[in-house]
């Protein structure tokens, strides 16, 4: 009797036992998914050159990751605001027109579809202009550092100097293929690495050294190349006439700290047509308010939310269709968080409509700030009189589009964002105050009217474009222009 078994312990055993078998399976799995992940990684049909810039080479080599690349195409999907559908933003808010007033971005402007897209549509923009020879082409060569793996080729081939140097129509016939695989990865060991200088030099300027960035930052890295703010300086020392491509960090990497180095250096992007004032144009902070997040906080990356990993037929990698968490929320956001999918979707929403309530106030404040400082020149106010009135222009729109350029911002970090427009209707209702009392002194009494802009064509009209002239120099430029590229392109990769 004291030998014999008692029936608990055989059920001990035999729940023991399955979960032995159980972890030796997942083991087996894990060690069998690792050995295809690493024949598949570390055997290359193909050899790939040096800064190859045709994806289509690296798709030989890498299938998964180009089939779901090119998916970026793809323009099917919209959310509450935006998508990645060509969308005309000048038509869905004229408002701009105004604010750019004098600036490129008042002849066009859209929202960005997904990277498959890069060289046509910069290609087609209006603001890249319609020259009708090479070398006509009113934008610097500078414009097409992020569009292609061609940039960091021809970087290579020419120089970097060399590259910036020249007018954007000038390197058409070098540039033809989009962003893609030699932007961000080694050809040979396929690590990420940074082929954009200005990044680098950046981290240089602050004493960091980019090179000892983890695997985790680096997936942020890549994208940072690009989505950031920037500025062209061609008054570098031995570089002066280059527009050689800077990211303004030296002094941080908040709205203030990025102002303060632009007012150091006395820099401006253009003069407003109407206020005269020495205005900012924020690019594309995505990366700097990025960092100012609770995601980031974390140690969450770009990738891990923009291009998460996905298994296929027992092979995991990541995806390469960069686009919106909101349209892939099972892999991005349900990863980590256990919400329902419309109650993740229905956070991100209400984080947009309240910076977005919030940024439109501060157009409209604007607005009237331009067209009272029009009203105040006519009047006769001199530079002395202005002075204080445009530098509040100045501030209050750069923080405006601090917060419109910064794509994914609201999401990104709704907190600081919501603190930057805040002080962006302080900084320009107090200039409002300031012309009110300078428009008495001219002898101004009563409201200056808001100007009738309730479509983009009206607030074209309004700011004295002439688009239909833009349109037709931008038809002949593709007409003429575009084929001898395309030509040239072909005759040069059928040299590799």
């Amino acid at each position: 009797m004291g030998t014999e078994r008692k029936p608990w312990k055989n059920w001990v055993l035999f729940l023991a036992s399955l979960v032995i078998v159980f972890l030796l399976g997942l083991l087996v799995s894990s060690i069998t998914a690792r050995k295809m992940e690493a024949k598949f990684a570390y055997t290359p049909l193909i050899k790939i050159n040096k800064l190859e810039p045709r994806n289509e080479v690296w798709g030989e080599n890498f299938p998964r990751e180009f089939q779901s690349y090119y998916k970026t195409a793809d323009t099917s999907f919209k959310s509450k605001y935006n998508g990645n559908a060509m969308i005309d933003m000048l038509d869905v808010d004229p408002r701009l027109v105004v604010l750019w007033a004098g600036y490129g971005f008042s002849k066009d402007y859209n929202q960005g579809r997904g990277h498959a897209y890069a060289i046509e549509d910069i290609t087609n923009s209006l603001r890249t202009g319609g020259p009708t020879g090479p070398e006509d082409g009113p934008m610097p060569s500078t414009c097409w550092t992020c569009k292609s793996p061609d940039v960091p080729r021809l970087m290579n081939e020419i120089g970097v100097d060399d590259y910036y140097k020249g007018k954007w129509a000038g390197k058409g016939e070098q540039i033809v293929n989009p962003i893609g695989c030699a932007n961000c990865h080694d050809e040979k060991s396929m690590k990420l690495v940074i082929t954009q200088p200005a990044l680098i030099e950046a981290f240089q300027r602050q004493g960091k050294d980019i090179t000892k960035s983890s695997h985790n930052e680096m997936r942020s890295l890549v994208c940072a190349q690009c989505h950031v703010e920037y500025y062209f300086n061609s008054n570098l020392p031995g570089k002066e006439g280059i527009p050689y491509l800077v990211l303004p960090w030296d002094d941080g990497q908040t709205v203030e700290d990025m102002e303060k180095y632009y007012d150091k250096i006395g820099f401006s992007d253009w003069m407003h047509a109407i206020s005269k004032a020495p205005m900012l144009k924020a690019q594309h902070p995505g990366y700097e308010v990025f960092k100012m997040g609770i995601h980031a906080k974390r140690g969450v990356s770009c990738a891990d939310c923009h291009m998460p990993y996905k298994t296929e037929g027992g092979q995991k990698f990541t995806d390469h269709h960069i686009q919106s968490p909101l349209n892939n929320v099972a892999n991005s956001c349900q990863v980590c968080h256990r919400e329902e999918k419309d109650e993740l979707i229905k956070n991100v929403f209400d984080n947009q409509d309240k910076i977005i309530e919030n940024r439109d106030q501060l157009e409209k404040l604007l607005v009237r700030a331009h067209v009272e400082a029009g009203k105040c020149w006519e009047l006769g106010a001199t530079e002395a009189q202005m002075k204080d009135i445009l530098q509040g222009i100045r501030l209050g729109q750069w923080r405006w589009d601090y917060v419109a350029a910064s794509h994914g911002g609201s999401f990104h970090a709704p907190v600081e964002l919501g603190r930057v427009l805040g002080k962006g209707i302080d900084i320009t209702q107090e200039t409002r105050i300031k012309l009110a009392k300078l428009l008495m002194k001219l002898g101004f009494d009563g409201e200056v009217p808001y100007p009738a802009i309730e479509t983009k064509a009206a607030a074209q009209k309004y700011i004295g474009l002439e688009m239909e002239k833009l349109k037709a120099e931008k038809a002949t430029f593709i007409k003429e222009l575009v084929p001898k590229w395309k030509e040239a392109a072909k005759a040069r990769e059928a040299k590799y």
